[in-house]
C-alpha cells in the first residue's frame, strides 16, 4: 500500500521531534529517485530516506547503507551545496495532502543565514523532490525536471516559480467535522456509486485501504452503494471516518504490519502497514511496532529486497532457459540423426539379398523384387537399383550406406548422452532458482553458473587450481588466514516423530549434503529420474532405517522440492549414503547409485504444511 494523507500525518508527527534541530552532515543519492540525508541530533546519528519512485514514494528513517554512484548526480550536488551543514528548522505536512515540507537553515555562499525549503511531493508517477528558495519562491532544482510540455499547471525547472500541486477540492476532516457536512458531501452526486469509491473521491487523506476500513468498521459490505445506506448506516460511516481520518481524534497510534501468510513463523512478504490495527486484515498475520516509522521502513525494505531478489532470479532464469532451449534443440537434432541412422540399418539386409540374387539382375534394371528369407513368412520386398551399376556394385553401395549409418550412430550416441545430461543439469538449476527464497541461495546458483562457465566471472578451475588466481601466492596466503568459503546451509525439518530431515535447495547444497555432511549409514532420498533436492535422514550407529512415518515424510519433502511437486504416486528412491557415487567430471548435484529401494507416494497437503512449519526449528 502507498502512504495516504492520514498515515503521512501520523508519520510526520512521529518524525518531527527527532528531526527538528538536526544538523545535515551529508547528502547522498544512491539511486536515481532516492536521496539520503545523514543527520546528527543531540549526539545521535540518523539517516532520513526520501524516495519519489512511482510505486514506493515515501520518507522514513533507515539503517540501510546503499552503495553510492562514483559520480554524484547534479541534483545531489545542488543539495550538498545548499543543505550540508544546515539545520532542520521544521518538518510539516501541507494539510492532509501528501506533501511534506522540510525547512532548513544554512549559511549561503556570502556567509549569510538563509532559509531553504525541500518539498517531498508523494503523487504516484508524478512524485518529486524540489528545493525552493522561500524568499523568492523560485525553484533551485528538482530531482525530476519538466516543462509545460509535460504539465500545463507548472514547470519544475531551476529559476521557475514554485507552485504547489493543485488541490483536488476534497473535504478536510481536520477543519470540518460536522456530520451534516459529511452527508452533504457524500450525497451531492453519484448516489449509485460504491461507498468506498465516493469516500476516496470526496475526502482528503483517504486511500482505498482506509476507505475500506471505514466501511468495515461501520459493519457494512465492501460492495455497498451509497443509495443502499440508511441514516444509521451513514452515522456509523461518519463515526468510523472521524475516528480514522482525523488524526487529531486519534492521539495514540498502534502501528501494525500485515503478512499474507497465516503462519507466524512463515510470514513471507508484508502486504500492508497501518497506524492502528485494521479489522479488514484480521485474517492475516500481524506484527506490531513501537513506531510507524519502523513499520514503514520494514515494509518498503522487504518490498525492495524482494524486488531485487526477483530481478536477479529473472535474469539468471533467462540465461538458464536460453541455454536449455539451445541444448534441447541440439538434443532433437541428435535424436533425429540417430533415428534416420537406425532406419538405414535395413541397407545391410538389402545388400545381402542383392548378393543372393545376383543371377537375376541384368544390366539396366531399376528394381528387383525378392523374397526376404530373414523373415519366417518370406515376404516379397522390392529393392531399388542403380541402372548404371552392376548387381555386385549395387550390393556394395547398400553396404556402404549401412556402414555410414553405423558410424553416424556410434558418433552421435555419446553426443546425445552428453546433451541429455546437460538438459537434466540445466533443469535442476532452473528448479534451484525457483526454490531459492533468500539472496544467499540465489547467489549460490549464480556462483554455480559462473563455475560451469554459463556466466562470465571469477571461478575456481578445479582441473588446474593455479589458474584460479592471477597471484597464487596471495591466494594461498588468504587460505592460510582462514578465508574459506562458507559451508552451504541446507534446510532442516522435523518429522512427526521428532527426527531431523535435511534438504538441499540447490546443487551446491545437494553435493555438500550428500558427499560431505552425510555419513555412510545415513539414508538418502531423491525423486526417481526427475530433477529435485537431495534429502538426508541422519541415522544412529547400527540403525538401518528410520521409522515409517519419518521415511514417508522425508519422501514427501523430496517430492515437494522437485519437478514432481503436485503430482500423484511419485516414485522416490532411497538408499544409504555409502551407495552414492559421484562420477568424475559430473555436473554439480549429479550422483549415481545402483542399490536402492523405491516407494510411491502422493504427499498430503497438511503433511507438507506441517513439515514446512518446522523449517530450521533446531536452530
Amino acid at each position: 500500500m502507498a502512504l495516504d494523507g492520514v498515515t503521512l500525518n501520523h508519520l510526520v508527527k512521529e518524525l518531527a521531534p527527532q528531526l527538528i534541530g538536526a544538523r545535515i552532515d551529508k547528502v547522498v543519492q544512491p539511486e536515481k529517485e532516492e536521496i539520503h540525508l545523514y543527520l546528527r541530533n543531540q549526539g545521535k546519528s540518523l539517516r532520513l530516506l526520501l524516495n519519489i519512485s512511482a510505486t514506493a514514494a515515501r520518507l522514513h528513517l533507515t539503517q540501510e547503507n546503499k552503495k553510492n554512484p562514483t559520480s554524484p548526480p547534479m541534483f545531489c550536488m545542488i543539495l550538498r551545496k545548499h543543505l550540508e551543514g544546515g539545520k532542520i528548522l521544521n518538518l510539516e505536512q501541507i494539510g492532509l495532502e501528501r506533501i511534506v515540507l522540510i525547512t532548513v537553515q544554512n549559511y549561503n555562499e556570502y556567509g549569510d543565514l538563509a532559509t531553504l525549503q525541500l518539498y517531498l511531493e508523494i503523487m504516484g508517477k508524478h512524485s518529486n523532490l524540489i528545493l525552493v528558495d522561500p524568499v523568492k519562491q523560485v525553484i533551485l532544482d528538482g530531482i525530476k525536471r519538466y516543462s509545460h510540455a509535460v504539465s500545463r499547471h507548472r514547470e519544475v525547472l531551476p529559476g521557475r516559480t514554485y507552485i504547489i500541486p493543485p488541490s483536488q477540492g476534497k473535504w478536510d476532516p481536520i477543519s470540518e467535522s460536522e456530520e451534516e457536512t459529511f452527508r452533504s458531501v457524500l450525497l451531492k452526486d453519484e448516489i449509485s456509486g460504491k461507498l468506498i469509491d465516493l469516500l476516496v473521491k470526496h475526502f482528503n487523506g483517504i486511500s482505498p485501504e482506509l476507505a475500506r476500513e471505514v466501511v468495515v468498521r461501520a459493519g457494512l459490505s465492501l460492495t455497498i452503494r451509497l443509495e443502499q445506506c440508511g441514516d444509521i448506516d451513514l452515522s456509523r460511516v461518519f463515526q468510523g471516518y472521524l475516528t480514522l481520518a482525523n488524526p487529531d481524534t486519534l492521539p495514540q497510534i498502534e502501528p501494525c504490519l500485515y503478512y499474507q501468510s497465516d503462519a507466524p513463523s512463515k510470514k513471507g512478504l508484508p502486504t500492508a502497514f497501518t497506524f492502528v490495527p485494521f479489522q479488514q486484515y484480521q485474517g492475516l498475520t500481524a506484527e506490531t511496532f513501537f513506531s510507524l516509522d519502523a513499520a514503514i521502513e520494514r515494509f518498503y525494505h522487504s518490498k525492495a529486497s524482494n524486488n531485487n531478489l526477483e530481478a536477479k532470479r529473472g535474469s539468471l532464469r533467462k540465461i538458464v532457459q536460453e541455454n536449455l532451449h539451445h541444448m534441447n534443440k541440439k538434443l532433437s537434432i541428435y535424436e533425429e540423426t540417430m533415428e534416420n541412422a537406425e532406419k538405414s540399418f535395413k541397407y545391410s539386409r538389402w545388400g545381402e539379398l542383392i548378393t543372393a540374387n545376383l543371377y537375376r539382375i541384368t544390366p539396366g534394371m531399376t528394381e528387383i523384387t525378392v523374397e526376404d528369407y530373414n523373415e519366417e513368412t518370406l515376404p516379397q520386398i522390392t529393392i531399388q537399383l542403380d541402372p548404371q551399376l552392376s548387381g555386385i556394385d549395387n550390393s556394395q553401395r547398400y553396404y556402404r550406406l549401412y556402414n555410414k549409418a553405423k558410424v553416424t550412430l556410434q558418433k552421435t550416441e555419446p553426443l546425445k548422452a552428453a546433451s541429455l545430461n546437460e538438459v537434466n543439469y540445466l533443469e535442476s538449476v532452473l528448479l534451484s532458482l525457483e526454490q531459492a527464497s533468500t539472496p544467499s541461495e540465489i547467489e549460490e546458483v549464480h556462483k554455480e553458473l559462473i563455475d560451469q562457465e554459463y556466466l562470465a566471472g571469477k571461478h575456481i578451475n578445479k582441473s588446474n587450481p593455479k589458474k584460479a588466481s592471477k597471484y597464487p601466492n596471495k591466494a594461498n596466503a588468504k587460505k592460510k588466514q582462514g578465508n574459506k568459503p562458507e559451508a552451504p546451509q541446507p534446510k532442516t525439518y522435523l518429522s512427526s516423530e521428532g527426527r531431523m530431515i535435511l534438504v538441499g535447495k540447490n546443487n551446491r547444497q545437494n553435493d555438500w549434503l550428500t558427499l560431505k555432511k552425510g555419513r555412510p549409514q545415513d539414508l538418502w532420498l531423491h525423486v526417481k529420474n526427475i530433477p529435485g533436492s537431495h534429502v538426508l535422514i541422519p541415522l544412529e550407529d547400527g540403525e538401518e532405517f528410520p521409522d515409517d512415518t519419518t521415511l514417508e515424510e522425508a519422501a514427501a519433502l523430496a517430492i515437494h522440492f522437485s519437478q514432481a511437486k503436485g503430482s500423484s504416486q511419485v516414485p522416490v528412491d532411497y538408499t544409504h549414503v555409502k551407495n552414492i557415487k559421484k562420477p568424475n567430471a559430473a555436473k554439480p548435484g549429479m550422483v549415481i547409485y545402483e542399490t536402492n529401494w523405491s516407494l510411491y507416494l502422493t504427499p498430503k497437503p497438511e503433511v507438507i504444511e506441517r513439515l514446512l512449519s518446522t523449517e530450521n526449528a533446531d536452530e
